[in-house]
């Protein structure tokens, strides 16, 4: 994900698009800036497998159903920020969590699969860089009602907490981020954990 405040590091981000793909094999999902379906095609075009929106979706649900149109619900990924009001209710935010909408997120994530959307990527603002693990409950949410594909993100710190996002949350993946920043830390050892609890798939050598 292109995280940048900067409209213009899109060229830039796109070359190193560009280059990883050429140099890694794995399905790339690719986020950022992304504001008409041209720029999916685009993004698609220098390696991309899927492209992920979050706050073009949410202003222009209109651009889930035209990138799913040419190339796929599968390669079109609705990116999902939710914060938690005084009231417990997960309000839907967007422009990096500065804006919030006040919609509700299984309100939000069934428009955006109904508009074409082939997985849904949720991450709980509350709870992410808390080191307390994913918002169960917000995935659980997500995964009891829709019929795509789930990406739990948000809040890992030990490994346990991939385990309960596909266990307890029935997330169909998990994602992290900063505890595989750390040297001692690895991809290889979170399958690994995640092998030794029963849970297979696909990429372990």
């Amino acid at each position: 994900l292109n995280v940048s405040k900067d409209v213009s590091s899109k060229t830039e981000f796109l070359k190193i698009v560009n280059r990883l793909s050429n140099k890694c094999f794995v399905p790339l999902s690719i986020g950022g800036w992304l504001q008409t379906v041209d720029d999916a095609s685009e993004t698609i075009r220098c390696g991309a497998d899927k492209v992920i929106i979050n706050t073009a979706a949410y202003d222009n649900p209109q651009l889930i159903e035209e990138i799913a149109a040419r190339h796929g619900s599968q390669a079109c990924v609705v990116s999902i920020d939710t914060i938690m009001d005084e009231h417990g209710k997960k309000n839907i935010v967007i422009d990096r969590a500065k804006r919030n909408t006040q919609m509700g997120l299984l309100e939000w994530a069934l428009l955006a699969v109904e508009r074409g959307a082939g997985e849904i990527f949720y991450n709980s603002v509350s709870h992410d860089g808390n080191r307390g693990g994913y918002d169960i409950d917000g995935i659980r949410l997500l995964t009891e009602n829709l019929k795509v594909p789930v990406i739990a993100f948000g809040g890992v710190q030990i490994w346990e907490h991939l385990e309960q996002g596909i266990v307890d949350a029935g997330a169909d993946a998990v994602a992290a981020a900063n505890i595989l920043h750390y040297t001692e830390h690895s991809v290889l050892k979170a399958k690994k954990y995640l092998l030794s609890k029963g849970l297979n798939f696909r990429g372990v050598y």
